[in-house]
């Protein structure tokens, strides 16, 4: 993996009339990263900063040692995104073409994106589902495929906003647990659930746009509980 993937100096975006990130500075090495705070904080604009989505407009930002303006196309082909509602993602009509469709711009051939997809469903437990409608899975089922298609690229880092948000305890647990596992990738995660949070290996606390606390769960999350406590 890319050591230091997340370098920021003095970034800030603006988006419209409004500062979303300001004066943010970080540099983090850790493999998994809770990203807190309240709505408004700023927390998704820098994941969508992070994967590429968005540029800043201060300061200079490296993701994986990559520029996002002058390399945003090869930093999205190493960055995978999930979000909070999977129907924002999945597209084709089938489980087994959703995941195939993610794919498509490595141009593999026709065996190697078979065997890909076949790994992918089996690990995901979507094997049995891979001729299923899409669409007319369960909201569980509907995010585990949102991860298959994600995954199946193999991506260095992965961006989750919000991943669990919709989900019953038990698939929220699953989700998780797919997220976190040491499988060769590194993990930004956004979240209100803080418990999700600390099972992290650094934490990021965002307020106004601006970094307020970054360090180790425990102790980032029990800054921003004194905050809510306010």
């Amino acid at each position: 993996m890319t050591s230091r993937a997340l370098l920021l100096d003095g970034v800030g975006v603006r988006l419209g009339e409004v500062d979303a990130l300001r004066g943010v500075d970080l540099d983090l090495d850790a493999r998994t990263v809770a990203v807190v705070g309240e709505n408004g904080s700023g927390k998704s604009t820098f994941a969508r900063l992070a994967a590429g989505l968005v540029a800043p407009t201060a300061g200079t930002a490296r993701i994986l040692g990559l520029d996002p303006v002058r390399q945003a196309a090869e930093l999205r082909r190493r960055v995978a995104v999930v979000f909070s509602n999977p129907d924002a993602q999945i597209v084709m009509p089938t489980v087994a073409e959703d995941v195939a469709f993610s794919l498509r711009p490595d141009r593999l051939g026709r065996d190697e994106t078979r065997r890909r997809v076949q790994e992918t469903l089996a690990r995901f437990g979507l094997s049995e589902l891979r001729e299923r409608s899409s669409h007319e899975l369960s909201g569980g089922q509907k995010q585990l495929l949102a991860l298959a298609g994600a995954f199946v690229r193999r991506p260095e880092l992965v961006i989750a906003d919000e991943p669990t948000t919709y989900l019953d305890a038990r698939n929220a647990r699953l989700v998780a647990d797919h997220l976190l596992a040491d499988a060769g990738h590194r993990l930004v995660l956004v979240t209100h659930d803080l418990a999700l949070a600390a099972r992290c290996d650094a934490a990021v606390l965002f307020a106004g746009g601006r970094v307020e606390a970054v360090g180790r769960p425990a102790d980032v999350i029990a800054e921003y509980e004194a905050v809510l406590a306010c």
